[in-house]
């Protein structure tokens, strides 16, 4: 499947900004199953210069500065972007949750390779309640595989979606005791879980395209970012898995970054020198260039 792919971020301030410093991170991972055959950056006001950088964890970054007063700011990134159908291994051949475990824990530099996707991060911490809350999900001689999948339906089935409930700063733990969050939230909570068990799990940042109704014209803006998790599983390697809408992702999915968490790999991340308040809108246009 090939896609148009537009993100259009639009910041306005109260008071004048005078300078502002940004990290963005909007492009397409070019990799297996994934090519992004263009990419663009278009910014007003026009910043002096545009670097890009590629990060630890092997993103691409793009740092700009703006040295003039301004009282809006719009970013729009632009890719071309190709996808394709993942193969979907059997969960019968991964290891059972105790030998992945073993394996893991006890292959010294896998372990060291591993280890920052098995501790906790700034978004991602973890107690005996989340824990209790994964346990029943996973066995020591089930497969892997199929144990992160129970979690993930688990999370579906017992979740609400709520786009307005959470932000960046609400706790794991207010909501797994309200049932309530968006995508970001599931996914953390999914990966809390993973890692309390000593499982490895990264997050995943990217877009998923939203299907219209039957017999409905798809709106312009209606596709968002979206967020997922990659479990690491011995002899499969790195697996995507989409609690939000309980699915394995497949070429619907565009993955923009990987990270510990939505800290490492937000889509813009900026310092502004000003005071008062700002508002911020974001459009998202995934559109299919033919059908596949």
């Amino acid at each position: 499947m090939k896609y148009k792919l537009t993100h259009r971020t639009h910041y306005r301030y109260v008071v004048p900004v005078n300078t502002y410093h940004s990290l963005v991170c909007l492009k397409p991972q070019t990799m297996k199953g994934q090519l992004c055959h263009s990419f663009s950056l278009h910014i007003t006001p026009h910043p002096v210069e545009v670097v890009p950088r590629t990060d630890f964890f092997g993103n691409t970054l793009h740092y700009f500065s703006i040295d003039v007063s301004h009282k809006e700011l719009e970013v729009v990134a632009e890719s071309a972007v190709e996808s394709f159908p993942k193969t979907i291994l059997s969960e019968s051949l991964s290891m059972t949750c105790k030998e992945a475990r073993h394996y893991v824990w006890n292959t010294h530099l896998l372990k060291a390779e591993l280890l920052q996707y098995m501790l906790p991060s700034p978004f991602i911490t973890w107690d005996d309640e989340i824990k209790d809350f994964a346990r029943d999900c996973f066995a020591d001689t089930l497969p892997l595989y199929d144990c992160v999948r129970r979690l993930c339906h688990k999370i579906f089935t017992e979740f609400a979606f709520v786009s307005d409930f959470t932000s960046l700063n609400t706790p794991l733990k207010t909501v797994l005791k309200e049932r309530k969050g968006v995508c970001q939230d599931f996914s953390h909570l999914a990966i809390a879980c993973l890692r309390s068990l000593g499982f490895p799990a990264r997050y995943v940042s990217g877009y998923i395209e939203t299907l219209p109704p039957p017999g409905k014209k798809k709106l312009q803006g209606s596709d968002a970012s979206h967020a997922w998790l990659s479990v690491y599983i011995p002899n499969m390697g790195w697996c995507e898995f989409d609690p939000t809408n309980d699915i394995i992702p497949q070429e619907r999915h565009i993955i923009t970054a990987y990270g510990r968490d939505y800290g490492d790999i937000a889509p813009l991340k900026g310092i502004i020198f000003s005071s008062g308040k700002h508002t911020l809108s974001v459009a998202v246009n995934l559109v299919p260039l033919e059908l596949g």
